[in-house]
């Protein structure tokens, strides 16, 4: 594979740290934020040339209310989790939080900060130092993902002020996508439009990556990585590079999702907008808030409270069957890119937790080679699902966050920031 430089201006995965037994010399810790629209986690890590150490993670959950759930957890030495109620989960109190917990922890100042950052817009494409220009460009490409950039934006600044002595470097969930092929980036529309940065762009890849981290040498060369949680998204990877991808132009695109629509024919919003006198934020909230499992089933967005309610409630069983068959479009559709399959891996809390949507997608590839061991998918201890057919199935976590600190790491490396070289 390409060095880190190489596969940052192709967007494809690079040669990482593993993990392993800790060497010697400083610890020189990097802080992974992952801002969601409701959420933020966050990951202390200790990255070398060879190995990626957990240091401590958490989390905080935001409440419509104002408030939030902070969750802590020391992941060497004596472990330790901290759980405690926030009366304000503002960005700043929320770092001040991290911040102090680092601090309780006996941990060090974080040599750089890495954001996890799902837009860029057309100009950021790779990972970079955020400085006040790149600011400005994220603001602009707030366009494209109004649920997540904002938040994000409002955790860099926060960060920034609080970390003011580091780096604070950018990760971007479209960089894996970067080197899409022209049939699968450009979108049939006006050429005039796609002047204009409207084309595929792709998402979830920082989990992309770490799922070609995890396999290391054993990637193949026909790989499909299904990410399903709230947002979901399947993608075509041949020799380690994005050839396809379900998300296009922005998050909401694809299959369906927690609250998200998914795919939908363009003639519904037109028809909302001439008809229903939609306008453009009813719109939005149509489709990023008040559709997919939720919208189908009226009932809720989470997979857990749909699977209490299926046995009694025909449209929570709707929603669940709606959302294994429409993965297993995309699975289909990606084979067809790749021109057959080799394995399929899946990922995200959905697919890591639930062995009867696990069954269900796979029940309907069996044509493409694909099969399940019935003990093997209920264990919860076994990462892989060894192979009936011709195609193997893995379950393997996101590690999204570490992945921001293993770029983090690379590009202080190249650029010999806080001096590094």
């Amino acid at each position: 594979m390409a060095d880190e430089r190489q596969a940052s201006e192709s967007g494809g995965a690079s040669p990482q740290p593993r993990h392993g037994k800790a060497e010697r010399g400083p610890s020189r810790p990097i802080l992974s934020l992952n801002s969601g629209s409701s959420s933020v986690k966050f990951g202390l890590y200790d990255v070398l040339a060879s190995r990626t150490e957990t240091l401590l993670s958490g989390e905080v959950e935001r409440s419509t209310d104002g408030t939030g759930l902070f969750r802590g957890h020391e992941r060497l030495g004596q472990e330790k989790t901290v759980a405690e109620q926030m009366p304000i989960a503002g960005n700043r109190y929320v770092m001040l939080r991290i911040r102090k917990f680092l601090v309780d922890s006996n941990r060090p100042v974080p040599i750089a900060v890495g954001h996890r950052i799902v837009h860029g817009g057309p100009k950021l494409r790779q990972h970079c130092l955020i400085d006040a220009a790149v600011i400005q460009q994220l603001e602009s490409a707030t366009i494209f993902a109004p649920l997540h950039m904002p938040p994000a934006l409002g955790l860099i600044r926060c960060a920034r002020d609080l970390f003011s002595d580091v780096p604070q470097v950018a990760c971007f969930d479209t960089a894996f996508h970067a080197g899409l092929p022209d049939i699968a980036r450009v979108l049939p529309i006006a050429k005039d439009l796609q002047a204009e940065g409207i084309q595929r762009y792709g998402f979830h890849g920082l989990s992309c990556e770490s799922i070609l981290h995890q396999l290391s040498t054993e990637v193949p060369k026909r790989l499909i990585i299904a990410h399903l949680g709230n947002g979901a998204s399947v993608t075509a990877v041949e020799s380690g590079r994005s050839i396809d991808t379900s998300m296009g132009l922005t998050p909401t695109g694809g299959i369906v999702m927690g609250t998200r629509s998914g795919d939908l024919d363009p003639g519904v919003l037109v028809y909302l907008m001439r008809e229903k006198a939609f306008d453009a934020a009813r719109i939005e909230d149509l489709v990023n808030h008040r559709s997919g499992l939720l919208g189908v089933s009226g009932l809720a967005s989470d997979m857990r409270t749909l699977h209490d309610a299926a046995s009694t409630n025909p449209t929570a069983d709707l929603a669940i069957r709606m959302f294994c068959y429409s993965v297993r479009k995309q699975i289909a559709a990606m084979i067809g890119a790749l021109e057959g399959i080799d394995l399929i891996v899946f990922t995200g809390g959905i697919w890591e937790n639930d062995a009867a949507v696990r069954a269900a997608i796979c029940r309907g590839l069996a044509w493409a080679g694909v099969g399940l061991d019935a003990a093997q998918n209920r264990s919860m201890t076994l990462p892989v699902i060894e192979p009936q057919g011709l195609c193997s199935v893995q379950v393997l976590p996101s590690l999204e966050d570490e992945q921001i600190a293993v770029h983090t790491w690379a590009l202080l490396v190249r650029t010999g920031e806080n001096g590094m070289s």
